[in-house]
């Protein structure tokens, strides 16, 4: 039950520093991904379901502030935690860098996959030339907040020690 308490209070604060702080940190007018960072490290440090949850659910608190269709930030996002927490299962080992790299890699993968769902949907805006320059900047916003984030992750998820991977 504690461990659903801190997780709860990850998001809710996640929510409010994405909407807030990160809302004003733009790069050639893109922003970090607090939202889907979260979904990347829940799935890193916590495996496969807990990163679709996590997704899902940091995916519909996006949605609420987003003009997108609703649920599509929640299905994106509980893809790439679900993705994510399978590749952990399978090959990550607990170096530095992984979630830094894995951060990297899965926010850009998620950008894109985010444009190509909305076009499906009926939104081919979001599919523009733009959107390699876009997925490169949140990949790489969101790796330099990824210790920060796996740290907290851990916490909530009471992960970490010296047995256990992730532990800064």
């Amino acid at each position: 039950m504690k461990a659903r308490l801190r997780m709860t209070l990850i998001l809710l604060v996640t929510l409010v520093v994405h909407l807030t702080v990160l809302s004003r940190l733009r790069v050639v007018g893109v922003r970090p991904d607090a939202l889907l960072l979260l979904a990347v490290t829940v799935g890193l440090v916590g495996g496969t379901d807990r990163g679709a949850v996590a997704g899902f659910v940091s995916g519909v608190l996006a949605d609420l502030f987003l003009q997108s269709p609703f649920g599509l930030s929640a299905l994106v996002y509980s893809l790439v935690g679900f993705a994510v927490g399978s590749v952990q299962s399978a090959i990550l080992r607990s170096a530095w860098w992984i979630p830094v790299v894995t951060a990297l890699a899965a926010s850009t993968a998620g950008t894109v996959l985010y444009a190509l769902v909305a076009a499906m949907v009926g939104q081919p805006e979001f599919v523009s030339p733009r959107l390699p320059v876009i997925a490169v900047l949140v990949g790489l916003m969101n790796a330099a907040l990824a210790p920060v984030a796996v740290r907290l992750v851990s916490w909530s998820l009471r992960r970490g020690g010296p047995d256990r991977p992730y532990a800064f």
